[in-house]
């Protein structure tokens, strides 16, 4: 069945690519810092590489995130999507 703002599972799969404090705090950081690398990530938040790049995983399957190939780095920015999904989180703070 189809809602008039689109298919439930879809924004399931959204709103689960968003729900972790982490993925949170990579989607502000891409927003803040375009263009980054999972170790840049990882570095900059002070986490694990694997944990980093599972979560940037879990975006960009939510389509929250975009990866683009540079020589031996992806680089990692935010989608629209998920410029929206941030506006949202600040309505809720």
């Amino acid at each position: 069945m189809k809602t008039r703002i689109g298919n439930t599972r879809s924004l399931e799969r959204v709103v689960k690519g968003f729900a972790n404090h982490r993925r949170i705090e990579i989607l502000d950081l891409l927003k803040r810092q375009p263009e980054l690398s999972v170790d840049e990530v990882a570095t900059k938040l002070k986490i694990n590489i694997k944990t980093a790049s599972d979560h940037i995983r879990r975006l960009a399957i939510a389509g929250l995130v975009l990866k683009r190939n540079e020589g031996n780095y992806v680089r990692h920015k935010l989608t629209d999507r998920a410029e929206s999904v941030l506006k949202f989180l600040r309505i809720l703070e």
